[in-house]
């Protein structure tokens, strides 16, 4: 089946690596680098590539994004560095999200150690979080020598990275092996941790924890009130969550899926693969405005996914879902086996945290990501920017650097 390919076809040989490198136009101000929001820096581990430098393009990599194993297989790339490729406007960009997880698998391959520990010897971080944001701020303040403790609410780190994203676009041991990589700095991570329950602001700060980063994400999903009741609704987050963990032994013929972003396409495929037969997709949005990408969305529609956009849901029964377009008076009447909502999460932080400031959307306000409050910091989904694996890394390390220059400053 075409989708069981997917995680095996990300990977170039290494033929088809260097000859894709050679495409390179060596720009002398890439824009790829440039649109890069990890600053992974595509144009300069290309470069080594093409002039057979592997050791040199894994440590660009990796120096610039210890989850650059990982951004190479979930990054919205035609969003970022592919989508600026001077190629474009010639024939097509670079594949660079295949480069790097060429280089990554390639790094595993011969044994790199990248990132190297150093000695510990500065103040105590907090990090609420082990998500993307939270382990890529944990990595680069334990590369500076501080002591970092990382705590998760879930049994596992990694968050939607291991709990949500299928197994067929973002392989579990990948996310183990790179989270691996940060735990050999020295990072501590405490599991089953759950903040506002476990531990509180007081309590860390009473064990001596000079700065606390939140980095919490996006934890609870979304749902509509006419769905909340219903035995057949369920959750994008924990079908999803579901899935990866192999708990679904039996799935629904007839399933609809109500959303339009990469992750209702993650259900549709997850379905699919599961044995679902008659998967239909609603969103509100049209397609032109599709908020998944196109890659997700092409291969969607490739399995056979039903794609309607531009329509919303106005009744439900217990049984039919009544959708209005957006457009005209048409009206659909679909009736499910199961329905699963993808319509976005929200914070679920916020209500342990009344005393820091919220912007006019809800997101946590920040200052160079420092709160209203002394030594809390915030990044990832929680604050104002993209919710993204690739925005919340970016955070992550510029909430590192905010941390380090505050408790620099303290010395």
């Amino acid at each position: 089946m075409e989708d069981k390919k997917l995680e095996m076809d990300s990977i170039f040989t290494p033929l088809l690596a260097i000859e894709e490198a050679a495409r390179c136009l060596l720009c002398h101000d890439a824009p790829c680098s440039k649109a890069c929001p990890a600053q992974t820096d595509p144009a300069k581990f290309i470069r080594s590539l093409r002039f057979r430098n592997l050791m040199g393009a894994v440590e660009t990599i990796r120096e610039n994004n210890p989850l650059g194993g990982i951004c190479a297989r979930v990054c919205p790339t035609e969003k970022y560095c592919e989508g600026a490729c001077s190629r474009c406007g010639i024939d097509r960009p670079i594949q660079i999200a295949k480069l790097q997880a060429y280089l990554t698998e390639y790094e595993k391959t011969v044994g790199m150690n990248v990132l190297k520990k150093v000695e510990i010897d500065k103040e105590k971080v907090a990090i609420i979080g082990g998500g993307p944001a939270g382990i890529v701020a944990a990595a680069a303040l334990a590369s500076k020598g501080y002591d970092v403790t990382v705590f998760e609410k879930r049994e596992k780190c990694g968050g939607w990275m291991t709990y949500g994203i299928p197994e067929l676009r973002l392989a579990t041991k990948v996310v183990e092996s790179e989270i691996a990589m940060t735990r050999n700095l020295g990072v501590q991570f405490v599991n089953n941790c759950e903040f506002g329950k476990d531990e509180t602001l007081v309590s860390l700060k009473g064990k001596g924890f000079k700065a606390i980063l939140f980095a919490t994400g996006y934890s609870e999903p979304k749902t509509l009130p006419m769905f909340e009741r219903s035995t057949k609704v369920q959750t994008a987050v924990e079908f999803l969550g579901q899935a990866k963990q192999g708990s679904i032994k039996n799935i629904e013929k007839d399933i609809l899926i109500i959303g339009g972003g990469d992750v209702a396409m993650d259900v549709a495929m997850t379905a699919k693969g599961l044995g679902s037969e008659n998967i239909k997709v609603v969103a509100i949005e049209t397609l032109a405005e599709f908020p998944a990408s196109k890659k997700e969305l092409e291969h969607a529609r490739s399995n056979n996914i039903s794609i309607f956009d531009g329509f919303k849901p106005v009744n439900f029964d217990g049984k039919t879902v009544v959708f209005e377009s957006l457009v005209d008076a048409t009206k659909i009447e679909i009736e499910p086996s199961k329905i699963i909502l993808a319509i976005g999460q929200k914070d679920g932080i916020a209500k342990h945290l009344s005393e820091i400031t919220k912007n006019d959307k809800g997101n946590i306000a920040t200052n160079e990501y420092q709160t209203n409050l002394e030594g809390v910091f915030a990044a990832g989904d929680i604050i104002e920017g993209d919710k993204t694996v690739v925005y919340a890394i970016k955070t992550g390390k510029e909430a590192a650097i905010a941390i380090d220059s505050y408790l620099g400053g303290r010395r």
